[in-house]
């Protein structure tokens, strides 16, 4: 049986993400976001919960190699998400400041979006009400007020370690040996996190007055 992470070091991890997400400034300034630590924590938890242990604890030692370098990886997240909404700003004032993508790196990230992209679609044909609150899927469908799945996966991905994208694609390729769905297990955390017992009740429910944060 597959391990996963625990409730503990999942929290730890999405709250030293959110102290780094404090330091994010946008044209615009600070958003509403970024005050809103429940939504935050229900989505971000929500994720590390399908992680092994040995992932998530990757994940962790890229936060505190940030900190420690002046890095921060959710800025470089939003940063990386540019390229599609705004290619020419991210071309001329992101890029530079960015870490280099090798081809066989981007290659191993396009193939694990591809199949995560994927999982999103066929869990959205299931539960259609739970799928109109998750972002647009793919970045065709990207405009500057709304980024798709697709864009923020590949925003993401891109901020990972070597080792933590390795440990990523092996999850992604586990999980498809197994004809597991990730975008399913995500969204099954983030209703029981929201106090519902099964997708099957958070869908229902969605037709009613109740709501769950957005999936990942």
């Amino acid at each position: 049986m597959r391990r996963t992470a625990t409730l503990e070091a999942a929290e730890r991890v999405a709250r030293h993400e959110f102290a780094q997400f404090q330091h994010v400034r946008g044209e615009d300034g600070r958003a509403d976001c970024q005050d809103d630590w429940p939504t935050f924590r229900a989505m971000r938890v929500s994720q590390f919960l399908t992680w092994t242990p040995a992932l998530l604890e990757s994940y962790a030692a890229d936060l505190d190699a940030a900190d420690v370098t002046g890095r921060n990886l959710v800025t470089e997240k939003y940063a990386r998400m540019m390229a599609s909404v705004e290619p020419d700003r991210f071309a001329r004032d992101l890029a530079p400041h960015l870490p280099a993508l090798s081809s066989a790196r981007v290659a191993l990230q396009e193939r694990i979006i591809a199949a995560q992209v994927a999982w999103a679609r066929d869990f959205r044909g299931r539960f259609p009400r739970l799928g109109l609150g998750m972002r647009v899927l793919t970045t065709a469908e990207d405009t500057l007020a709304d980024t798709s799945f697709e864009t923020y996966l590949r925003g993401e991905l891109g901020t990972y370690s070597t080792r933590t994208l390795r440990l990523y694609g092996e999850l992604v390729d586990a999980l498809a040996a197994e004809r597991v769905n990730l975008t399913e297990l995500t969204v099954g955390h983030t209703v029981a996190l929201a106090g519902f017992a099964s997708l099957a009740a958070a869908e229902e429910a969605q037709a009613g007055q109740r709501s769950i944060p957005p999936g990942a």
